[in-house]
Protein backbone atom coordinates (compact mmCIF):
# COMPACT_ATOMS: atom_id res chain seq x y z
CA UNK A 1 0.00 0.00 0.00
CA UNK A 2 1.04 3.20 -0.77
CA UNK A 3 -0.40 4.76 2.75
CA UNK A 4 -0.02 2.89 5.33
CA UNK A 5 -2.76 3.90 8.06
CA UNK A 6 -2.73 3.12 11.25
CA UNK A 7 -5.54 3.82 14.36
CA UNK A 8 -4.82 5.23 17.84
CA UNK A 9 -7.11 4.99 19.86
CA UNK A 10 -8.12 7.67 21.87
CA UNK A 11 -10.09 9.56 25.20
CA UNK A 12 -13.22 7.48 25.71
CA UNK A 13 -13.91 6.39 22.06
CA UNK A 14 -11.83 8.98 19.71
CA UNK A 15 -9.39 8.00 16.77
CA UNK A 16 -6.82 9.99 15.93
CA UNK A 17 -5.07 8.11 12.84
CA UNK A 18 -1.25 7.76 11.89
CA UNK A 19 -0.38 8.29 7.94
CA UNK A 20 2.95 6.79 6.48
CA UNK A 21 4.10 7.45 2.94
CA UNK A 22 5.50 4.32 2.49
CA UNK A 23 7.90 5.49 -0.53
CA UNK A 24 9.28 8.64 1.67
CA UNK A 25 8.14 7.05 5.77
CA UNK A 26 6.64 10.94 5.83
CA UNK A 27 3.88 10.58 8.06
CA UNK A 28 0.67 12.86 9.43
CA UNK A 29 -1.73 12.99 12.18
CA UNK A 30 -5.29 13.16 11.76
CA UNK A 31 -7.50 14.58 14.84
CA UNK A 32 -4.69 14.28 17.69
CA UNK A 33 -6.50 14.72 20.69
CA UNK A 34 -3.70 12.43 22.54
CA UNK A 35 -0.04 13.79 22.10
CA UNK A 36 1.43 11.09 23.88
CA UNK A 37 -0.22 8.45 22.28
CA UNK A 38 0.85 10.06 18.97
CA UNK A 39 4.47 10.23 20.09
CA UNK A 40 4.25 6.69 21.14
CA UNK A 41 2.69 5.47 17.52
CA UNK A 42 5.05 7.52 15.67
CA UNK A 43 7.82 6.03 17.42
CA UNK A 44 6.93 2.64 17.06
CA UNK A 45 6.58 3.14 13.22
CA UNK A 46 10.53 4.67 12.89
CA UNK A 47 8.99 7.58 10.92
CA UNK A 48 9.59 11.23 10.74
CA UNK A 49 5.96 13.25 11.58
CA UNK A 50 5.60 16.07 8.97
CA UNK A 51 1.84 18.13 9.74
CA UNK A 52 -1.21 17.85 11.76
CA UNK A 53 -4.50 17.38 9.92
CA UNK A 54 -7.43 18.56 11.62
CA UNK A 55 -10.80 17.79 10.37
CA UNK A 56 -12.07 20.10 12.89
CA UNK A 57 -11.89 22.28 15.77
CA UNK A 58 -13.64 20.82 18.70
CA UNK A 59 -10.95 19.59 21.72
CA UNK A 60 -11.08 16.37 21.14
CA UNK A 61 -9.82 16.13 17.88
CA UNK A 62 -7.03 18.98 18.29
CA UNK A 63 -6.07 18.49 22.09
CA UNK A 64 -2.55 17.24 20.82
CA UNK A 65 -1.60 19.93 18.78
CA UNK A 66 -0.61 22.11 21.33
CA UNK A 67 1.85 18.93 23.06
CA UNK A 68 3.04 17.76 19.68
CA UNK A 69 4.30 21.37 18.55
CA UNK A 70 6.12 21.94 21.32
CA UNK A 71 8.40 18.57 20.74
CA UNK A 72 7.86 19.07 16.84
CA UNK A 73 7.87 22.66 16.45
CA UNK A 74 7.90 23.03 12.36
CA UNK A 75 5.32 20.62 12.01
CA UNK A 76 2.67 21.76 9.40
CA UNK A 77 -1.29 21.77 10.88
CA UNK A 78 -3.68 21.61 8.28
CA UNK A 79 -7.56 23.15 9.18
CA UNK A 80 -10.70 25.00 7.32
CA UNK A 81 -9.42 28.28 6.74
CA UNK A 82 -12.70 29.49 8.38
CA UNK A 83 -11.44 27.64 11.93
CA UNK A 84 -8.62 30.59 11.87
CA UNK A 85 -8.05 31.20 15.55
CA UNK A 86 -9.96 27.83 16.89
CA UNK A 87 -7.76 25.50 16.23
CA UNK A 88 -4.20 25.61 17.79
CA UNK A 89 -0.67 26.58 15.54
CA UNK A 90 -2.79 26.09 12.65
CA UNK A 91 -0.61 27.00 9.58
CA UNK A 92 -2.65 25.78 6.53
CA UNK A 93 -6.12 27.96 6.05
CA UNK A 94 -7.79 25.60 3.40
CA UNK A 95 -10.83 25.71 1.12
CA UNK A 96 -12.55 23.36 -0.88
CA UNK A 97 -10.66 21.68 -3.50
CA UNK A 98 -7.48 22.80 -2.03
CA UNK A 99 -4.89 19.30 -1.82
CA UNK A 100 -2.22 18.44 0.53
CA UNK A 101 0.64 15.92 0.78
CA UNK A 102 1.70 13.56 3.02
CA UNK A 103 4.93 12.05 1.61
CA UNK A 104 4.43 11.72 -2.25
CA UNK A 105 0.27 10.93 -1.50
CA UNK A 106 -1.97 13.24 -2.15
CA UNK A 107 -5.41 14.42 -0.44
CA UNK A 108 -8.22 16.59 -2.20
CA UNK A 109 -9.72 18.81 0.59
CA UNK A 110 -13.66 18.91 0.75
CA UNK A 111 -15.20 20.90 2.73
CA UNK A 112 -18.20 19.18 4.17
CA UNK A 113 -20.36 21.40 7.20
CA UNK A 114 -22.82 20.50 9.14
CA UNK A 115 -21.36 19.00 12.43
CA UNK A 116 -19.40 22.59 12.52
CA UNK A 117 -19.19 24.75 9.95
CA UNK A 118 -15.18 24.55 9.24
CA UNK A 119 -15.32 20.65 8.99
CA UNK A 120 -13.39 19.03 6.51
CA UNK A 121 -12.72 15.77 4.81
CA UNK A 122 -9.21 14.59 3.64
CA UNK A 123 -9.25 12.43 0.27
CA UNK A 124 -6.47 10.23 -0.12
CA UNK A 125 -6.73 7.57 -3.25
CA UNK A 126 -9.37 4.90 -1.71
CA UNK A 127 -9.41 6.38 1.85
CA UNK A 128 -11.35 9.22 3.39
CA UNK A 129 -11.06 10.90 6.72
CA UNK A 130 -14.49 12.37 7.48
CA UNK A 131 -13.84 13.60 11.18
CA UNK A 132 -17.40 13.82 12.73
CA UNK A 133 -19.51 14.05 9.86
CA UNK A 134 -19.60 10.81 8.39
CA UNK A 135 -19.78 7.89 10.87
CA UNK A 136 -20.58 4.46 10.58
CA UNK A 137 -24.23 3.96 9.99
CA UNK A 138 -24.31 7.59 11.34
CA UNK A 139 -23.59 11.24 11.01
CA UNK A 140 -22.57 13.51 13.84
CA UNK A 141 -24.79 16.56 15.89
CA UNK A 142 -25.30 19.51 14.44
CA UNK A 143 -23.68 22.06 16.54
CA UNK A 144 -22.61 24.98 14.04
CA UNK A 145 -24.47 23.69 11.01
CA UNK A 146 -27.95 23.22 9.19
CA UNK A 147 -29.84 20.01 7.99
CA UNK A 148 -29.03 21.64 4.85
CA UNK A 149 -25.53 21.62 5.22
CA UNK A 150 -24.99 18.15 6.88
CA UNK A 151 -27.36 15.98 4.31
CA UNK A 152 -25.46 18.14 1.16
CA UNK A 153 -22.05 17.05 2.46
CA UNK A 154 -22.97 13.42 3.28
CA UNK A 155 -24.58 13.74 0.07
CA UNK A 156 -21.74 15.19 -1.55
CA UNK A 157 -19.19 12.25 -0.03
CA UNK A 158 -21.17 9.35 -1.24
CA UNK A 159 -21.58 10.57 -4.47
CA UNK A 160 -18.08 11.87 -5.57
CA UNK A 161 -16.00 8.87 -4.39
CA UNK A 162 -15.90 5.77 -5.24
CA UNK A 163 -17.84 2.64 -3.55
CA UNK A 164 -14.98 1.24 -2.42
CA UNK A 165 -13.32 4.22 -0.51
CA UNK A 166 -12.88 3.40 3.11
CA UNK A 167 -14.19 5.30 5.37
CA UNK A 168 -12.42 6.56 8.73
CA UNK A 169 -14.21 8.36 10.98
CA UNK A 170 -13.37 10.28 14.39
CA UNK A 171 -15.55 7.86 16.98
CA UNK A 172 -16.24 4.11 17.72
CA UNK A 173 -20.01 4.77 17.72
CA UNK A 174 -21.14 1.92 15.45
CA UNK A 175 -23.00 -0.36 17.82
CA UNK A 176 -25.02 2.70 18.81
CA UNK A 177 -25.73 4.54 15.58
CA UNK A 178 -26.89 0.55 14.36
CA UNK A 179 -29.04 0.49 16.88
CA UNK A 180 -30.61 3.74 15.41
CA UNK A 181 -30.66 2.65 11.99
CA UNK A 182 -32.27 -0.32 12.54
CA UNK A 183 -35.38 1.34 14.27
CA UNK A 184 -35.43 4.22 11.32
CA UNK A 185 -35.19 1.65 8.58
CA UNK A 186 -36.48 -2.16 10.44
CA UNK A 187 -36.77 -3.61 7.25
CA UNK A 188 -33.44 -3.16 5.57
CA UNK A 189 -31.61 -6.27 5.82
CA UNK A 190 -28.13 -5.14 5.24
CA UNK A 191 -28.66 -2.86 8.56
CA UNK A 192 -29.92 -6.18 10.42
CA UNK A 193 -26.90 -7.59 9.62
CA UNK A 194 -24.28 -4.56 9.69
CA UNK A 195 -25.54 -4.40 13.27
CA UNK A 196 -25.08 -7.94 14.42
CA UNK A 197 -21.70 -7.85 13.04
CA UNK A 198 -20.77 -4.53 14.85
CA UNK A 199 -21.87 -5.62 17.77
CA UNK A 200 -19.97 -8.93 17.66
CA UNK A 201 -16.90 -7.53 16.70
CA UNK A 202 -16.98 -5.07 19.85
CA UNK A 203 -17.78 -8.24 21.71
CA UNK A 204 -14.45 -9.38 20.28
CA UNK A 205 -12.52 -6.37 21.09
CA UNK A 206 -12.23 -5.18 17.50
CA UNK A 207 -12.17 -2.06 16.30
CA UNK A 208 -15.34 -1.22 13.65
CA UNK A 209 -13.41 0.92 11.39
CA UNK A 210 -13.27 1.40 8.70
CA UNK A 211 -16.28 1.56 6.54
CA UNK A 212 -17.12 2.32 3.21
CA UNK A 213 -18.98 4.45 1.06
CA UNK A 214 -20.68 1.27 -0.03
CA UNK A 215 -21.58 0.70 3.20
CA UNK A 216 -22.81 4.02 3.99
CA UNK A 217 -24.73 3.81 0.66
CA UNK A 218 -26.61 0.56 2.28
CA UNK A 219 -26.92 0.93 6.02
CA UNK A 220 -26.47 5.13 6.85
CA UNK A 221 -30.23 6.25 7.32
CA UNK A 222 -29.08 9.83 7.02
CA UNK A 223 -27.09 9.27 4.10
CA UNK A 224 -30.13 7.79 2.63
CA UNK A 225 -32.66 10.07 4.29
CA UNK A 226 -33.72 11.26 0.70
CA UNK A 227 -33.88 15.31 1.81
CA UNK A 228 -32.17 17.67 3.79
CA UNK A 229 -35.54 18.03 5.96
CA UNK A 230 -35.93 14.44 6.60
CA UNK A 231 -32.39 14.08 7.57
CA UNK A 232 -33.08 16.69 10.33
CA UNK A 233 -35.85 14.97 11.50
CA UNK A 234 -33.79 11.74 11.80
CA UNK A 235 -31.12 14.14 13.37
CA UNK A 236 -33.06 15.36 16.09
CA UNK A 237 -34.79 11.77 16.62
CA UNK A 238 -31.56 10.53 17.16
CA UNK A 239 -30.60 13.38 19.50
CA UNK A 240 -32.94 11.85 22.12
CA UNK A 241 -32.57 8.04 20.84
Amino acid sequence: MALTITPIPSLRDNFAYLLVCDTTQTAAVVDPSEADKVVAAVEAAGVTLSAILNTHHHWDHTGGNKALLERWPNLVVVAHASDDGRVHGQTEFVEDGDTISVGEQRAAIRHIPGHTTGAIAFCFDGDVFTGDTLFNGGCGRLFEGTPEMMYGSLRRLVEELPAETRVWNGHEYTVSNLKFAAAAEPLNADIARRAEWAAAEREAGRWTLPSTIADELATNPFVRAGSAERMGELRAWKDDF
